[in-house]
């Protein structure tokens, strides 16, 4: 008896799965053991009228269909090619080669028909695959073009049942062509030039970019706090080839569509205030899939209205933002998915957005305006490396003598080699960007800049916390590496004091 293989996942991390059938006496009948979920119990349902319509032969007899390793939980539709191909190979006469099924996985849905059907979660089982030592994989013909950015794996991709058998007996298959839908006219590229005035926004969001730290902006309606959030994507540095078949990974984990070429841009995940739970940090019954916290993981996770957001929703984000994965506890086990986001969080002052804004007038009570204010607890604040007070424009954006601002490429480039200083200083850490590395770490192994005594000052008075200093310190390295220097000077702590506090900072 020769196994066939497939792949279960548990959140993001894959385990081969053996597929083994046995025919023998009994009544005609079909038994599928070894952990299935509801979708995959119906598998065997699927497969006998996919192999029944492609002319091929389900044994009449009573048939039992084993997946091991028998404790680990199996959910979804993936494990179809598996199943049909080894109750098909129980027939004597059609024995298909054991050479071939011993380094072959096979993924796919079977459609009653015999087609071969996309699957959730195609990237990261391939991935797994490579892990395990397998050099070849059968996948859906519509999924050929997401499977081939998984290398060296060889991938054949299919159409038909009838195809898969022909693809393992050597004798691969030239598919018809699969149809492309249509070009989405491309959009007009985002630029950082776009925004008039907030030149001191500007400022920050660059540093939120140089050392991937948190960001929160307030301000009325109107001043380009969701231009700014937009934009910072365009300043943020291309992830490298690991880190984007991490990001599609997740992706093809979440049922979103995959791009058959590497997307090497951050990516960008800005859910709305009426999301649930469940889907910022992910759920679902069995196996939690993942949710906006994993799907912005090395890119940027904005909270557009975020005192709009239930207070469940945010104090959720408190661990990840900390230890930048989600664990998830389901009936079928805990998975963890990777979740380094870069927060961004854009607030109006008070429900009617004119609370102290000169020469509007606020409707909102006191009361109203301290109440909307606590929506975001202190906790989650404190979390956050950077925040800023958008004042109103003074001076129309029509006026012709507003100087042009730096486009995205300019700053880009300020950032870039500022994220290459913190590469060469952490190069011996698992950490590659100031906001990532931990207090301790600045304390012990880096130097002290000098003019600390204003956060010892703060820290006695109750206005900055321990997490606090840790912050301030991070966004000074930050300032620094933006500088060009290789230790941050007291203006780079009061600029970080300052910026941590919605101050403008001091700047020498």
């Amino acid at each position: 008896m020769t196994a066939v293989h497939s792949v279960a996942l548990m959140g993001l991390t894959g385990h081969v799965v053996e597929i083994e059938a046995w025919v023998g006496g009994g009544h005609p009948r079909t038994q599928l053991v070894g952990l299935p979920d509801a979708a995959l119990s119906e598998s065997q349902h699927r497969c006998r009228a996919a192999v029944s319509s492609q002319k091929l032969e389900w044994p009449d007899q009573f048939v039992t269909i084993n997946l091991t390793p028998a404790t680990l939980p199996k959910a979804g539709s993936h494990y179809d090619l598996g199943v049909a191909v080894a109750v098909l190979n129980t027939h004597a006469s059609r024995r298909l080669p054991e050479a071939a099924l011993s380094r072959t996985v096979l993924l796919g849905e079977l459609g009653l028909d015999g087609r071969v059907r996309a699957v959730r979660g195609l990237l990261p089982a391939l991935l797994a695959a490579v892990e395990h030592g397998f050099d070849q994989a059968i996948v859906p013909a519509v999924q050929l073009g997401e499977a081939s950015l998984v290398k060296p794996l060889t991938i054949w991709g299919v159409g038909t049942l009838a195809d898969v058998i022909e693809v393992l007996h050597g004798r691969p298959v030239l598919l018809p062509a699969v149809p492309r839908a249509a070009a989405i006219p491309s959009q007009r590229t985002l630029d950082l030039v776009e925004v008039v005035g907030q030149d001191h926004a500007k400022r920050v969001l660059e540093v939120a970019a140089a050392g991937r730290h948190h960001l929160f902006m307030s301000g009325p309606p109107g001043v380009g706090k969701t231009m700014l959030a937009e934009r910072l994507p365009t300043i943020l540095p291309e992830l490298t080839v690991p880190e984007a078949l991490e990001v599609m990974a997740l992706r093809s984990l979440a049922d979103k569509v995959v791009s058959d070429r590497l997307e090497l841009r951050p990516p960008y995940a800005a859910p709305h205030h009426s999301a649930s739970a469940p889907s910022i940090v992910g759920g679902g019954p069995r196996l939690a899939r993942p949710g906006a916290v994993s799907l912005a993981h090395l890119g940027i996770l904005f909270l557009d209205e975020a005192p709009e957001f239930p207070a469940p929703v945010l104090d959720a984000l408190r661990v990840p933002l900390e230890k930048g994965e989600i664990v998830l506890s389901r009936s079928e086990g805990p998975v963890t998915y990777p979740a380094r986001f870069q927060l961004v969080m854009a607030a109006n002052p008070c429900p009617c957005g004119n609370a102290a804004t000169a020469g509007a007038r606020c409707t909102c009570t006191p009361m109203t305006v301290r109440r909307y204010a606590s929506r975001i607890s202190g906790p989650v604040l404190d979390r956050v490396d950077l925040q800023i007070r958008m004042p109103a424009m003074t001076r129309s954006i029509l006026a012709r003598d507003l100087p042009p601002g730096e486009t995205s490429a300019v700053v880009l480039q300020r950032v870039q080699e500022a994220r290459e200083r913190q590469a060469r200083r952490l190069a011996a850490t698992r950490w590659r960007t100031n906001g990532e590395v931990t207090g301790s770490y600045l304390r012990r192994h880096q130097p002290i800049p000098d003019g600390t005594e204003i956060l010892d000052e703060a820290s006695r008075r109750g206005t900055l916390s321990a997490r606090g200093i840790d912050k301030v310190l991070k966004v000074a390295w930050s300032l620094a590496d933006l500088d060009g220097v290789d230790v941050p000077t007291p203006a780079h702590v009061y600029e970080a004091l300052g910026l941590r506090r919605g101050e403008q900072g001091a700047r020498s």
